[in-house]
């Protein structure tokens, strides 16, 4: 079965273009973008806590084993498992429990799926950071990701952060110059939002990253210059 992707058109390509320039100039460089969704908020939620701090090889492998043995990514299947038998397809007992928690609250009621398709995004991100294991970033992504909303950028984001230093060739994005992009990107922040993960990973040749170099970085360097393995 194909994979659902983020929708969407060429109404909200058209209104990026106008407001930004340069953005604009990306956006026909880069093309279409697709990103696979998962529209099912809970197994959205469960997927997020698996591959906090894991690769998404690692991700892709823990989920598989997960899916093996318990079918279908429910709070109801869920129930029916243990922590430790959680943690056995691969991750912590602490994710593991996250999980099971996140299960119990939609089982008891506490945590109602549904509602948060009515709520607008700042009171879903609200809700969600609330579960263990669950933050802002998190909360964020799922908007985006599995209630597809149009109009999120996340400032916890660091690739979100390159793209901008790249597609602007800013030194830092500090909250003030963050905001002035969201402000200019709404309300289809998600869809600049797409356009900048590709920018920070390298889709459009000759791009760089125009933060300050880190110290380290700065000795690498000078010893590969004294080599004259790099250039002045």
């Amino acid at each position: 079965m194909k994979p659902m992707i983020f929708q969407y058109g060429q109404e909200a390509t058209d209104y990026l273009r106008k407001k930004d320039k340069i953005l604009g100039e990306a956006i026909d460089r880069i093309g279409p973008i697709e990103r696979e969704i998962m529209t099912n908020i809970f197994e959205a939620l469960v997927n997020n806590i698996v591959g906090q701090q894991i690769s998404m090889k690692a991700l892709e492998t823990v989920w598989k084993r997960m899916v093996s043995m318990i079918g279908t990514i429910t709070p109801e299947n869920i129930a029916g498992k243990s922590a430790k038998e959680i943690q056995a397809c691969g991750i912590s007992m602490r994710k593991a429990e996250y999980i099971k928690l996140a299960a119990d609250q939609v089982m008891s009621g506490e945590l109602e799926i549904e509602s948060l398709y009515d709520l607008p995004d700042e009171a879903v991100i609200e809700r969600l950071s609330e579960l263990k294991g669950i933050g802002i970033w998190t909360a964020e992504m799922i908007l985006i990701f599995s209630m597809q909303r149009a109009n999120i950028m996340s400032w916890n984001d660091l690739a979100i952060h390159r793209g901008l230093r790249m597609l602007y060739h800013h030194r830092r994005i500090d909250k003030k110059l963050f905001d002035k992009y969201k402000r200019r990107y709404t309300p289809y922040a998600s869809v600049a939002s797409l356009y900048l993960w590709e920018i920070a990973t390298g889709a459009i040749p000759g791009m760089k990253d125009y933060a300050p170099l880190s110290d380290a970085e700065k000795k690498r360097r000078a010893k590969a210059r004294r080599r004259g393995m790099l250039k002045p």
